[in-house]
């Protein structure tokens, strides 16, 4: 990276950190704290919702999961418009009457103390893994780019998180977002139109889908039943909703966003506004992960996006074999580009597919080297294709732009899950069960410290934790582990006015254990788990509040 790079990336950190502490400067009690004095409006609450939701991993695998798989992991999100309607109108309303720092309070009002605690516990357990993923995706590209030690990369971003979200608050995150997401959004316009001007003058727009939809890339919509297949139309409506619910609706790191709010109609319209953006802000992503593809057509790839784990492969035994496929997938790639150059007719176009195949079977002989050779490193590279494509095509200045971009939608959201992880620790767990009393200034010095503990917890995971899939789907497998539980006592509570605590404690905890299991022996693709473990709580509840109704018999 060139100084000028450098300037740009830390100057843009720099300024954010800064603005957020500045901005925050007197927290007295946890209104102030959690709930940043009810000052957000409807603009902040809509961005600092998306912000949360948009992580680094969003920048850096979504584009990856484009480029192998095409556009149609966008139909995971075709349920969230549904979800926000639903939480419009049925959740927000209930927590701002209750005026309740968490989600989890209302159960406690609705069911008993130990429901209230045993869902703060398993939010606790999901996002503080999820937190960790969120410190570990950005630390890839410093640690890439820098050729620093990850573990030292992921430590050195963590502090950095950890220090305006200690001493701001929600307040802090809120005022942040907002820059944040201004830069993620210049970034990703960028991104996409420097692609375009970097394909071939004779290539349009027009041809570069054709281009992509010969390749499968464009294949958006697929409505079959097939559950070998994670992402389908109905898998998105249905799964979909149901994980939107439970995100936008009980996480509390999404809840504390809303509640932050003015009043009840701020909260509404900030989750519409987010509602209205998101689905197509995932398909812009996706689309510049498959005109990523397209640019690779007219220029050689890498037969493995993530070169470092080529290097090390280069030092093994496999030596020889990695060169001979690296010669053979370098000659299929330049018989390839010379067939780009002849007209684009059927036979041609079939000629293409074929390359593309053959080339696609030599990268999977590839990661099953890795795999034999080097069982400890990845071989999926997903994650490394767009930051592959900025690190080498990026024009210098805009480079650090763009990895300022990635580095806010990493402190967005990590620093809104460290957030949220403080308050349901401070309110659910602390205050509720050791000290009533807690108020005042030493509730916010409480709240700090433990905001700083999860900021160690998550940087010691990211540090240690074990990684697989690509990161997009990574996070999305723990939420939908734990999401389904937690929503579907949400929905008894909300909607079954029969079912008391007993029932619904106990269906929560036989219901994770279900899920787990299904999750273990991958019984589903993980979308599904979320409408299984709500439904599931729901039933195994009213049937055992039917028995326990029931009259013993003497």
């Amino acid at each position: 990276m060139s100084i000028y790079d450098w300037i740009v990336l830390l100057g843009t950190i720099g300024f954010i950190i800064s603005f957020g502490i500045w901005k925050t400067r007197k927290q007295e009690n946890l209104n102030d704290y959690f709930l940043g004095g009810n000052e957000a409006r409807w603009w902040t609450v809509g961005l600092s919702v998306m912000a949360t939701q948009a992580s680094a991993i969003t920048f850096l695998s979504t584009p990856g999961q484009a480029f192998h798989d095409g556009m149609g992991f966008v139909q995971f999100y075709f349920g969230l418009p549904i979800a926000m309607i639903v939480i419009c109108i049925y959740f927000v309303p209930i927590y701002k009457r209750l005026k309740v720092f968490t989600a989890y309070e209302y159960l406690e009002e609705r069911f008993d103390v130990n429901t209230r605690v045993f869902t703060a516990f398993l939010f606790l357990i999901q996002r503080g893994l999820a937190a960790g993923i969120t410190i570990y995706a950005p630390a890839i590209i410093l640690s890439t780019i820098l050729g620093w030690d990850l573990k030292l990369t992921v430590i050195i971003i963590g502090v950095l998180v950890i220090l305006y979200t200690v001493l701001g608050g929600t307040k802090a995150v809120n005022v942040t977002h907002k820059q944040q997401m201004t830069i993620i959004f210049l970034g990703l316009f960028l991104a996409f139109f420097i692609i375009l001007n970097k394909l071939p003058e004779a290539v349009s727009f027009t041809d570069a889908l054709s281009m992509a939809g010969a390749s499968g890339k464009m294949d958006i919509l697929d409505f079959s039943f097939d559950l070998d297949n994670r992402y389908t139309f109905w898998s998105g409506i249905i799964g979909g909703t149901f994980l939107a619910l439970s995100y936008f609706g009980t996480d509390q790191s999404q809840v504390q966003r809303y509640l932050s709010s003015k009043s009840l109609e701020e909260s509404r319209r900030g989750l519409i506004f987010n509602g209205l953006l998101k689905v197509p802000l995932q398909f812009f992503i996706l689309l510049i992960g498959v005109f990523v593809f397209i640019f690779y057509q007219f220029n050689p790839a890498p037969i493995f996006f993530n070169e470092k784990v080529i290097e090390d492969l280069k030092q093994t035994e496999y030596n020889t074999q990695i060169i001979q496929l690296e010669n053979t997938y370098n000659g299929l790639v330049n018989s390839r580009l010379d067939l780009i150059g002849e007209d684009w007719n059927e036979q041609n176009k079939q000629a293409y597919q074929a390359y593309l195949l053959q080339e696609q079977e030599i990268r999977s002989e590839v990661k099953a080297t890795i795999k034999t050779a080097l069982p400890k490193a990845s071989e999926n590279d997903k994650d490394y294709v767009f930051l592959h494509f900025i690190l080498n095509n990026i024009p210098v200045g805009i480079l650090g732009l763009l990895l300022a971009m990635i580095f806010s939608a990493a402190m967005s959201s990590t620093a809104s899950e460290l957030n949220a992880l403080a308050s349901t620790t401070t309110i659910d767990i602390y205050k509720r069960l050791i000290d009533p009393s807690l108020e005042g200034i030493r509730s916010v010095r409480v709240s700090q410290l433990l905001t700083f503990a999860w900021g160690v917890i998550a940087i010691l995971f990211a540090c240690f934790g074990t990684l697989f899939e690509n990161l997009i789907q990574f996070v999305n497998i723990i939420g939908s582990i734990f999401y389904g539980t937690i929503l579907g006592i949400f929905l008894c509570g909300f909607f079954l006015k029969y079912i008391r605590a007993r029932a619904v404690l106990i269906a929560g905890v036989v219901t994770e254990a279900i899920i787990i299991y299904l999750w273990w022996i991958d019984y589903v693709p993980f979308l599904w788990l979320n409408l299984i473990g709500s439904v599931l709580v729901i039933a195994i509840a009213s049937l055992l509040q039917i028995a326990f109704r029931k009259p013993v018999a003497n």
